[in-house]
């Protein structure tokens, strides 16, 4: 077989999205604008909320909802020790304390029975991680706040209406991704109380860098309001944006918290108005990859992902797949061989306990076996819209050689 190259995650730019950009260039509108309303809008709309937030990364949508909160000192939150830094470090940026939870056995998701143990009286929020584009058991997670509301002291109006523990969703992965939530099926976005998504480059749906969030409706705040409330977070606490004070006569805006600056672009927002348009093809391709890997390597008896099942549909952002008797030097070893044949392979992810900001806080792997489990033998594979019929089965063959080829690869380690 010819040798090819098999990029790990390159964006997949057609010439609609190049248009979309050309477009807003010449409209002589670039930062924060009429197209990046229009695609606030249009996410609301496929999500099925009544508003949705753009601003400049995932992140900053993330710490943005815990600002919101006014979640801060003497406050918890909890999340998983699974996941990148980006579902941790705002908890850390608003001077809250930071707690993990272990991943269950053989699972990407939170161990629930952990997590229902770790609420205490100063929880605040939760932050499930949706992990590769598989939607968390929200219905447990909302049953596991509920039981809990008698430990809830709420500290601002916002926390009173809400009356709990927060939901916020981390769904960076999941944009897209569905599940059955009381026999109805429901959109991330709409799930969680707070939702997460991620925009950046190696997404499904990209705006190069950027990222979005939604809510659900709180009793006795009104949406307009609390849109208002990210706006201003994003933008220096100014009270009205650069399209507002472009109006004739309308220079003069107050300030009204020293903020910070994270707004989106309309340049990034035409990214995504031409990513969103063709949204529905790039999941349908990437649920075909999916079906093909599957049916390669889980005959195999290593372990994967699961997409799709009865009660739920992934947005197929990740092929995770753990490489049944290797351990973390030998999986590492193997993806330097798989890099060697082209394929370049990831990890998802070494967990946060493991890395050195976080082992300063004082947390360590061996209190997280799962985690750690899962991440030593785990290898992440090829999972774009770029790739071509022949680039998998390229990935297939390679992978399935160098698999056959396992005791050659232990004495080498």
């Amino acid at each position: 077989m010819e040798k090819r190259q098999i990029p790990f995650s390159p964006p997949d730019i057609t010439e609609l999205e190049i248009a979309e950009v050309v477009k807003t260039l010449k409209s002589g509108w670039i930062t924060t604008g009429p197209r990046t309303k229009l695609f606030e809008r249009k996410i609301a709309e496929y999500c099925g909320t009544a508003r949705a937030v753009t601003l400049n990364s995932a992140t900053a949508c993330l710490e943005a909802i815990l600002r919101f909160l006014k979640i801060g000192e003497g406050d918890e939150v909890i999340t998983s020790a699974y996941t990148y830094t980006a579902s941790a470090s705002p908890i850390c940026h608003v001077g809250a304390k930071l707690v993990f939870v272990d991943v269950a056995k053989d699972s990407f998701e939170m161990d629930y029975d952990a997590l229902e143990k770790a609420v205490t009286e100063r929880t605040k929020a939760i932050i499930p991680v949706d992990v590769g584009g598989v939607l968390c058991d929200y219905s447990r997670i909302f049953d596991i706040v509920e039981r809990k509301r008698g430990l809830f002291h709420p500290k601002n109006e916002i926390q009173e209406a809400i009356g709990r523990v927060a939901v916020v969703a981390d769904s960076a992965h999941a944009f897209g991704a569905k599940r059955r939530v009381e026999g109805n099926w429901r959109k991330c976005g709409s799930i969680a109380d707070f939702t997460s998504f991620s925009f950046h480059a190696v997404k499904n749906l990209t705006t190069a860098e950027g990222g979005a969030l939604t809510w659900n409706p709180i009793k006795g705040i009104d949406d307009d309001w609390i849109y208002q409330q990210f706006m201003l977070y994003s933008l220096h606490g100014q009270s009205k944006d650069a399209l507002a004070k472009s109006q004739l006569g309308a220079w003069e805006y107050d300030i009204v918290s020293p903020a910070y600056k994270c707004n989106m672009t309309d340049i990034m927002a035409a990214i995504g108005l031409g990513q969103l348009s063709r949204y529905s093809e790039l999941l349908e391709i990437r649920k075909e990859i999916i079906d093909r890997y599957d049916s390669a390597f889980l005959s195999m008896g290593m372990q994967g992902l699961k997409h799709f099942g009865d009660d739920h549909v992934s947005s197929g952002h990740l092929y995770l797949l753990r490489m049944a008797g290797m351990t973390e030097k030998e999986r590492n070893y193997f993806i330097c061989r798989l890099a060697e044949e082209g394929v370049a392979a990831n990890v998802h992810y070494k967990p946060l306990p493991m890395m050195t900001a976080y082992m300063e806080l004082g947390f360590n792997i061996v209190d997280y076996p799962n985690a750690f489990r899962q991440y030593q033998n785990e290898i992440t594979l090829p999972l774009h819209t770029c790739l071509s019929q022949e680039d998998v089965e390229y990935v297939v063959t390679k992978v399935r050689e160098l698999l056959g080829k396992q005791g050659a690869l232990k004495y080498a380690v």
